[in-house]
């Protein structure tokens, strides 16, 4: 998923922010039956958290974006953060009134504790040896935060993609933390296609002859041709075929037909383009768990696949957005969400966008999008 272009600076700025590091000592079981003996979780904040603590929501990013955001560093204002157009003063999620939270889950390569990170037992990157982990064991991660930071209950919980998947877990790990959840541009579980295009991205990476079976770094290599691959497939789901005819059609790079296998058309420069830079800055074992996490999370799992019962613990009020040319989680799968927390007679919105963008949209600046979250955001009581 790609952050759309934002303006650095101006009144509804997040301004200038700082990154920083909770660390934690005590062991965190995860789902796995592995445990992490010690960890760090990077996160950046936004506004002020009020007296009686009421005003917290946390944001949860999906598979390569981070804890930053909104607002950007001192230094480097053209590194903006991922959610900048929907965070900050006057803005749909408006830091005038709550305290934002943006968190790095466990296993990223943005400074929480992940595969590059180095193993206290044995003094080396984790690598290989870094365990799989959950959207389950990140919403844990994500409570020990809240309790270091004192939100004893958010005001809401939201995210796009797997961040939404993160919101929803929330509602069902610790119900009575959470007042509203909006989970946006997701599903209650990965089809088998979009299980099939993870695999097919994580076995780029795993045959890429760089890989060295997750060892990489000992090797001073970077299995930069599967992340390359990986991120070319990735990103062509991420789009609709409307946007990628907007914005692409047939147009060619080069006068005329090269009759050989460089580049002939302009998606082709652009998926490379986009899988190149992607691998400069990505890790490939963070890849990997990233996606099955994504393949793993299933709430219905363990009730016989009833997603009304699964759902029935949850306690939060739930807006549910979906966008029309998201296939690859398309609006049907929004609806079972709804359908299954009606069931369960929570309070949920929920509203369905024609909008172009693909999956990507969440991340966009239409008009209809944001003043639905605006007017959400407006009505939470603190």
């Amino acid at each position: 998923m790609n952050a759309p272009p934002v303006e650095t600076r101006g009144p509804s700025s997040a301004g200038a922010v700082v990154a920083q590091k909770a660390s934690f000592d005590s062991p965190l079981k995860l789902r796995s039956g592995a445990t992490l003996p010690s960890y760090e979780i990077a996160y950046e904040t936004y506004g002020e958290l009020n007296a009686a603590r009421s005003n917290a929501v946390l944001v949860c990013h999906a598979l390569n974006a981070s804890h930053h955001v909104a607002g950007y560093y001192e230094g480097d204002e053209s590194n903006v953060g991922w959610w900048d157009n929907l965070v900050g003063p006057g803005k749909p999620l408006d830091t005038r009134r709550f305290f934002v939270v943006g968190n790095n889950y466990l296993g990223s390569c943005f400074g929480s504790t992940g595969p590059a990170s180095v193993n206290p037992q044995s003094g080396k990157p984790w690598g290989a040896d870094f365990p799989v982990v959950t959207v389950e064991d990140w919403v844990d991660a994500q409570a020990r935060l809240a309790d270091r930071l004192g939100i004893e209950r958010f005001a809401a919980v939201i995210g796009g993609s797997l961040g939404a998947m993160q919101a929803l877990q929330w509602t069902l790990s610790y119900p009575e933390r959470v007042r509203h959840a909006l989970v946006i541009a997701a599903a209650p579980k990965l089809s088998a296609q979009n299980i099939a295009f993870n695999e097919v991205a994580r076995q780029a990476i795993i045959t890429d002859p760089d890989f060295h079976g997750g060892h990489y770094y000992e090797k001073g290599v970077v299995p930069a041709r599967g992340l390359r691959i990986a991120r070319m497939i990735g990103h062509i789901t991420y789009l609709s075929n409307d946007a990628m005819m907007e914005k692409f059609g047939r147009l060619m790079r080069r006068a005329s037909l090269g009759f050989d296998f460089d580049v002939d058309f302009e998606i082709e420069s652009y998926l490379r383009y986009q899988g190149e830079k992607f691998s400069s800055y990505f890790d490939a074992n963070t890849y990997l768990r990233i996606t099955k996490a994504l393949d793993y999370f299933d709430p219905a799992a363990d009730f016989g696949g009833n997603l009304t019962a699964a759902l029935a613990r949850s306690r939060a009020a739930f807006l549910v957005v979906s966008f029309k040319s998201d296939w690859r989680f398309a609006p049907e799968r929004s609806r079972e969400l709804v359908r299954a927390l009606l069931d369960n007679r929570r309070i949920v919105s929920y509203l369905e966008l024609d909008a172009p963008g693909g999956h990507d949209a969440f991340l966009l600046d239409d008009p209809r999008y944001h003043g639905a979250l605006r007017s959400y955001f407006a009505n939470i009581a603190l």
